[in-house]
């Protein structure tokens, strides 16, 4: 009898625990029904919305920026004579070509957005790929978005003040405006950014073509003193080579920026490598013609004791103009600073999204389908490093480590390839272009050791002190239970005031 109670009893808990089962996946088959009634304006998610001519505006408008009209300097400083910061350009734009067609490569191997984490992540594993989330954090994003921020700043009030020098603080203050009102507007929305970085685009190449055009009337003309004994190898020394590669690159620095955005754009096997291949080879042209306009009618003197070059070169060749090109240029530095605003914090929200970030970053605002908390995230350390950035240091600083993770992501492409030879890859390199690449990568980032110890050492330790960060958040060592619930709680608040949600719709 007892036993039969015993069968009784353990087939009506079997019945309940089966209703219950049944309850919860009627449940989870509704919560489904309920989604796919859902139209995707109601979904949450990142929309594809960026075609090919907003594709090539993001790489055209981030890389022709604030490089081509601080950059010279350095380079020209650095390399010791024309004909080779010319050399130097031309190699630069040959070698960002070669990385940009490699990041083509894995831009359609790897579907998901994130740009470098994403290729660390899925090539040579978690450390690499967080040590690129930390850093890209830490200093590069808030270095980068200073250096161009101080160009918009001091070419848009440099009209007002000539031929007195401009008051500093005044400079960071429209510095600091210029970035507010862009992370304002990549808050709002995906569309108006964009439309926004389409019409800067085309007033940076009319401003570029501005500048090409009396250079190459000079030339014409037989203006070309400037050129003559244009290679002096003598004044070239092996610790400022990289100094000038580094300063040239930088100029190139942004056409691996719609590697960041990859769930967002549409038709990504063909829009990805045409906007990259197509934006690089004519940001080389123009920056090429650009600096020979620049020796065609400025001195060497001249531009070295310049700390706005385009605008001297205004004054020298355009004088009813030049008023008008240092707007130009301040209205292309924030193109350049548009675009960087808009991707970087993808990194942060595919990141927080693949569980290597805190997760309230892989949220989405519900109606303006903006990654809000990860864009909000950036701003503060911006403005900090604004303030304080000097920009000579600021190129040294986040070169190594920037170029360092590019280097190490193709290094990445080269083993995934050996690895997974029958993986598929819908755009596909010839394999001397990643091998040239990367080896010459990593010979700058080695030479910039001897060249620059300082800010490379700075730059090193900053990288490394993600570790520990590493080992004590993904993996939760040393992290107390209640410093966790405390984290937790404040997420959960955030979220709602913030008005935020998780993804609800996978888009690569």
């Amino acid at each position: 009898m007892e036993e039969d109670k015993r069968e009784r009893g353990q087939e009506r808990k079997m019945g309940e625990s089966l209703q219950s089962h049944g309850q919860m996946g009627q449940t989870q088959v509704n919560k489904e029904d309920d989604n796919k009634k859902k139209t995707d304006e109601e979904l949450v998610h990142l929309r594809r919305e960026i075609g090919l001519l907003p594709a090539v505006s993001f790489i055209m408008g981030t890389v022709v920026g604030s490089g081509i009209f601080i950059a010279p300097k350095g380079v020209l400083i650095n390399s010791g004579s024309v004909g080779l910061s010319l050399l130097v350009w031309g190699l630069c734009g040959v070698l960002s070509l070669f990385g940009a067609m490699c990041y083509a490569e894995l831009g359609t191997t790897f579907t998901k957005s994130g740009c470098h984490f994403t290729y660390l992540l899925e090539t040579l594993g978690p450390l690499p790929a967080f040590l690129r989330l930390w850093v890209e954090f830490l200093f590069i994003r808030p270095a980068a978005t200073s250096l161009v921020s101080l160009a918009f700043g001091r070419y848009a009030v440099e009209p007002f003040f000539a031929p007195c020098a401009v008051p500093p603080m005044l400079i960071k203050l429209v510095s600091i405006l210029g970035v507010t009102f862009l992370v304002a507007v990549n808050c709002w929305s995906v569309r108006m950014a964009s439309h926004i970085q389409v019409s800067l685009t085309f007033i940076k190449m009319f401003a570029l073509v501005l500048i090409i055009i009396p250079g190459v009337i000079a030339l014409v003309k037989g203006k070309t003193e400037n050129f003559q004994n244009g290679f002096e190898f003598e004044s070239l020394t092996l610790d400022r080579l990289p100094l000038a590669i580094y300063n040239a690159l930088y100029a190139y620095s942004g056409w691996f920026y719609l590697n960041f955005v990859t769930e967002e754009v549409k038709n990504p096997n063909r829009n990805i490598p045409l906007a990259i291949i197509l934006s690089m080879v004519t940001a080389t042209v123009l920056y090429v013609l650009v600096n020979v306009a620049y020796y065609a009618m400025l001195a060497p003197t001249e531009l070295l004791l310049s700390d706005a070059v385009a605008a001297t070169f205004a004054t020298c060749a355009l004088r009813g103009l030049d008023s008008v090109i240092p707007i130009l240029v301040a209205l292309s530095c924030l193109a350049t600073l548009n675009g960087g605003i808009f991707v970087s914090p993808r990194m942060l929200f595919v990141g927080a999204r693949e569980g290597y970030w805190p997760q309230i970053f892989s949220t989405i605002h519900i109606r303006r389908h903006t990654p809000l908390p990860a864009l909000l995230l950036m701003y503060p350390l911006m403005v900090i490093m604004l303030i304080s950035g000097d920009i000579s240091q600021l190129i040294s600083l986040t070169s190594f480590s920037d170029w360092f993770f590019i280097a190490l992501a193709t290094l990445g492409m080269l083993i995934h390839r050996y690895r997974f030879p029958l993986h598929p890859r819908p755009f596909k390199v010839l394999l001397v272009i990643p091998v040239t690449f990367t080896v010459v990568s990593f010979f700058i980032v080695s030479l910039s050791l001897y060249s620059d110890p300082w800010n490379t050492g700075c730059s090193c330790l900053l990288t490394l002190s993600g570790v520990p960060v590493y080992y004590m958040t993904v993996y939760h060592f040393c992290l107390p239970p209640t410093w966790r619930r405390i984290f937790n709680y404040c997420s959960k608040q955030l979220q709602i005031l913030l008005e935020v949600a998780q993804q609800q719709v996978k888009t690569c």
